[in-house]
């Protein structure tokens, strides 16, 4: 049984405009946060599941807002304030031909100052979920050391782990995510991927144009035995112990998709934790991923949803 969820990770401060000119002329910018654990984090605190973020800020006003964020949204945070390197920042603005174009500056951040040490103070039991992903690794090498570290003490405890590619190509090469990525999946009970990231997890895998179902299968026959792989719009599929299931995407008029993935697996994993089958695991993820993609914010779009426990199902509130 799971009855928490432990991640770590980078925070970041998050800059939009819907101004069709970008930040050259626009006359106004939102500020938000961001940050992929902890939009897992908030998605799943919101939904019942308790969960608790663990990651380096700056002694900045935008890492105050971070932690301030997830502790609004219900989250237990252990936020280590780092003096000498900025919270990082993420930047959203609308292109010409209306699409969101996302730019990162965290370059010796403080999420990058992360260190093994860092992740002694977690309280680990059997019946904890750990959840991390393929961005803190790529962060730095003192980051990547943290959550190798928080894998060995989750092994120690018999947790759950689940792992999300979420692969970042502006923070290392291919080559080299691929190869961590592969050593963590196979760490991990649970393996999130998209259909273009599978091949980061088997080299020599020519899957263009394949299914998640297929790519679900490629990835069973490598010997993971709890994968889900998302496809956007086409759907999503999750194989386990050589049952493959598929799971539809919730049609929605996409305002942006950042931080849509994040709140799938959010919902996937609050499944996962009060025993649904894995119909209703895919069905949660893709209606929470769905409420991401109606607003512009990485999680805001879910932090309005609530679990109604007549039948089970998140609700907007």
């Amino acid at each position: 049984m799971i009855d928490r969820l432990v991640t770590v990770g980078e925070g970041l401060g998050v800059f939009r405009t819907d101004s069709p000119d970008g930040l050259r002329r626009a006359a106004d910018v939102t500020v938000s946060t961001g940050g992929a654990e902890g939009n897992v984090a908030m998605a799943v605190a919101r939904l019942g599941l308790p969960a608790v973020w663990l990651g380096r800020v700056g002694a900045d006003g935008i890492g105050e807002r971070v932690t301030r964020e997830l502790r609004a949204e219900g989250v237990e945070v252990h936020a280590i304030v780092e003096p000498g390197h900025p919270t990082g920042l993420l930047v959203k603005q609308i292109t010409s031909a209306g699409r969101t174009d996302v730019g990162y500056y965290r370059s010796l951040s403080a999420g990058s100052t992360l260190c093994a040490a860092d992740v002694e103070q977690l309280e680990l039991t059997a019946h904890t979920l750990v959840h991390v992903t393929g961005i803190t690794v790529g962060l730095s090498t003192s980051a990547h050391e943290a959550i190798d570290r928080l894998l060995d003490r989750a092994g120690e405890a018999e947790c759950t782990v689940s792992f999300d590619v979420n692969h970042r190509s502006r923070l290392w090469s291919t080559r080299t995510a691929s190869t961590v990525y592969r050593h963590l999946a196979h760490r991990a009970d649970i393996v999130f991927s998209s259909v273009d990231e599978v091949g980061l997890l088997l080299p020599g895998w020519h899957g263009e144009g394949a299914t998640a179902a297929e790519a679900a299968d490629a990835l069973d026959a490598a010997g993971h035995r709890h994968v889900v792989v998302t496809d956007g719009a086409r759907g999503s599929a999750a194989r386990i112990d050589d049952t493959t299931t598929l799971g539809s995407a919730v049609p929605v008029a996409v305002v942006d998709t950042v931080g849509a993935g994040d709140a799938f697996v959010g919902g996937y994993l609050v499944g996962l934790s009060r025993g649904d089958d894995v119909d209703g695991c895919l069905r949660l993820a893709s209606q929470l991923g769905a409420a991401a993609c109606r607003h512009a914010g990485d999680w805001e779009g879910v932090a309005g949803w609530s679990i109604d426990e007549t039948d089970r199902e998140p609700v907007r509130r």
